[in-house]
């Protein structure tokens, strides 16, 4: 058996014991699943992710660890970040042989493609909250990346460093009064490849126009209905549980996954 160690809010403990780990995380090549790493005989290298992601921010007292066992012929993706070409997929016991065997592991991560299963879960550990990098490896001196996945919302000078260095995919994102206008050129039901990327967008705000976006939880494309949830899910418009409740039951798998994985966030904040 594998061992990996997966990074979440103190807040999850209950759940991820309870249900396991969901699918709710994006694979660079497409598809839900959990990003993990494995359990290294360098505590500050299986650590490693804690500081980046706790730069997001964290819920219930900072993150833990949640160690998870694999079956050795488990498929994952394993890779360092941002590098596309240089990812593989592979079994879980080959992904701990090629990440053990690295000079400089830093910035790797594995792929599950799929949930993690309440029995798989073998501990769950408060961290030290120091460990790891931030930003990238040997960051300091490198020119500040300003995507969606590498900004920190609301950080200082944050505003003016995506005005002065825009990111060709992750904006700043265009004003509402034009993603608006281009969902009425779209047409009706519209192009779900362009709706999608108007939600991309959408996504990257923190409150918006609920009623107008509300008519795409019915588009026939689930590809744009998952969107939808996923662009709203963080709003704090009113109106945005009643209009992912209906989602939960919806007849693909993906976007009812998605509104339910946002509806138990809330309720989880809820509870705090």
């Amino acid at each position: 058996m594998a061992m990996f160690v997966h990074l979440t809010s103190a807040a999850n403990a209950p759940r991820v014991r309870r249900s396991g780990i969901r699918a709710v995380s994006q694979g660079r090549e497409g598809g839900r699943g959990v990003y993990c790493f494995p359990v290294l005989r360098s505590y500050t290298l299986t650590h490693q992710w804690l500081r980046e992601l706790a730069r997001f921010g964290s819920r219930g007292g900072g993150l833990v660890a949640v160690h998870v066992r694999l079956d050795d012929a488990e498929p994952v993706v394993v890779g360092p970040y941002g590098r596309r070409a240089a990812r593989s997929s592979g079994t879980a016991a080959e992904a701990v042989r090629t990440i053990a065997a690295l000079e400089d592991p830093r910035g790797w991560e594995v792929f599950v493609p799929r949930a993690i299963r309440p029995r798989e879960v073998h501990r769950i550990r408060g961290v030290p909250q120091t460990a790891g990098w931030r930003y990238q490896p040997d960051a300091h001196g490198v020119r500040p990346c300003t995507c969606y996945g590498c900004r920190v919302r609301g950080g200082y000078g944050a505003r003016r460093l995506r005005e002065r260095l825009p990111h060709p995919l992750d904006g700043p994102p265009p004003p509402v009064r034009v993603l608006l206008a281009r969902i009425a050129a779209a047409g009706d039901p519209g192009d779900p490849a362009a709706l999608r990327e108007i939600l991309h967008w959408f996504g990257m705000r923190r409150r918006g126009p609920l009623a107008r976006l509300a008519p795409l939880a019915a588009h026939p494309d689930p590809g744009v209905r998952e969107e939808l949830v996923w662009a709203v899910g963080r709003w704090t418009t009113p109106g945005v549980t009643a209009l992912l409740t209906p989602l939960t039951q919806d007849p693909h798998p993906d976007v009812r996954e998605a509104a339910e994985a946002i509806l138990e966030d809330d309720e989880d904040e809820d509870e705090e």
